[in-house]
């Protein structure tokens, strides 16, 4: 089913250079629509095709080669979860991010497709009107759309559209007046950090990233761990569900007062700040709904902004892939203060915002692959870093 705002794209062309390649499958014809024209308005992307379910997708996927596919769960006759592995199948590389409301099942589903390859998702407002009128669904959507067309115009050796780059180059003016105002703290020895608590953001990839990661890790964690993940509500509650599963580790929603407990792993809710105060001798989890901080909610910087109030020095930050740059500032706060970070390397993340914006402040002690992080910081947390 062809969209009527289609551009025009040179054939030859599509999976190296030019506007971001999409395809929208989504059974409300409302819903298609309002989000092909949104997406069709951006100059990094051309709709190559829309489809009601996802055996019309199929039909279709090798004639519009889309790069990107913005896929509902919810449809007749063949479902988002159904389509996923096929459409994966049928075109190696894509993006597919999976659209839902914010219901327990639709997080539950959303949350196996992440494990079977969808590279993202997006909560859905529940009726067509309630989409036409958030700014913030689209916002969301577009920004998701652009950086997963970068990140894969990067893996498969493509040139990332011009206009997606803005954000990169904009990123680095902040990294290099954050250098000049900061005046470049010194990153200390791993071999001199002695860790008390193990502090980790993540977004676009994260929920994959953090089962690899702590699966890694050496049992038992002989310090509290925290965890940003940008998620709404309801989809954080099922990600402490299935990293308790996956991981073997005790991981929970984080609830205000929540006592941190070493081995114990507390993941921030959505729409939730997590801060970590001391109290009565205690370090707990205090959680609000300030102001977003870099457009999330939770944020990444909050949370290692107050880590350092309450641990000073002793402190192992962890940043994994992710869109934006949620976290940098964080970083900064915990390697002035003499803690440590490290970082996932580009290779292995699937959009490298966070990480990339840590690294090219100089902010991390180390930068590895996905598959080194769990394993070094064992190392770290064992042995002082040596």
């Amino acid at each position: 089913m062809q969209s009527n705002v289609t551009k025009t794209v040179p054939q030859t062309m599509a999976t190296k250079s030019g506007p971001y390649r999409v395809m929208v499958v989504d059974d409300s014809a409302v819903i298609r629509g309002l989000i092909a024209r949104w997406l069709e308005a951006e100059d990094a992307v051309t709709i190559v095709g829309t489809a009601s379910n996802g055996a019309m997708a199929l039909k279709s996927l090798k004639s519009q080669r889309p790069e990107i596919v913005v896929l509902d769960i919810e449809m007749p006759e063949m479902d988002g979860l159904t389509a996923l592995p096929k459409i994966i199948e049928e075109i190696p590389g894509v993006q597919v991010i999976m659209a839902s409301t914010l219901t327990k099942r639709n997080a539950e589903v959303s949350m196996k497709a992440l494990a079977r390859g969808a590279a993202d998702y997006i909560p859905k407002p529940e009726s067509s009107r309630e989409v036409s009128a958030s700014s913030k669904f689209r916002d969301e959507l577009i920004n998701k759309v652009k950086a997963l067309g970068a990140a894969a115009r990067r893996q498969s050796g493509g040139t990332p559209f011009a206009e997606a780059e803005k954000f990169s180059a904009q990123r680095k003016s902040v990294v290099a007046g954050r250098r000049k105002i900061s005046d470049a703290p010194k990153l200390r020895s791993l071999a001199t950090l002695n860790a008390k608590i193990l502090a980790i953001g993540s977004s676009t990839g994260g929920p994959q990233a953090l089962q690899t990661f702590l699966s890694d890790i050496k049992k038992p964690i002989k310090v509290p761990v925290v965890i940003t993940q940008h998620m709404p509500p309801t989809f954080t509650t099922i990600l402490a569900q299935h990293l308790t599963q996956s991981t073997k580790l005790p991981c929970k929603e984080a609830a205000d007062g929540d006592v941190l407990e070493a081995g114990k792993v507390y993941i921030a809710p959505g729409d939730f700040h997590m801060r970590i105060i001391s109290k009565d001798g205690h370090k707990v989890i205090k959680l609000d709904q300030d102001a977003p901080v870099n457009f999330c909610r939770p944020a990444v910087d909050p949370m290692f902004d107050s880590i350092v109030s309450c641990y000073g020095a002793d402190v192992l930050g962890v940043i994994l892939t992710g869109m934006g740059q949620d976290g940098m500032n964080g970083c900064h706060t915990v390697v002035k203060a003499g803690g440590a970070v490290l970082a996932q390397d580009e290779k292995s993340s699937v959009v490298w915002g966070m990480p990339g914006a840590v690294s090219e402040a100089g902010l991390c002690n180390e930068l590895l692959p996905l598959d080194q992080i769990g394993k070094r910081v064992s190392s770290i947390l064992i042995g002082g870093g040596k």
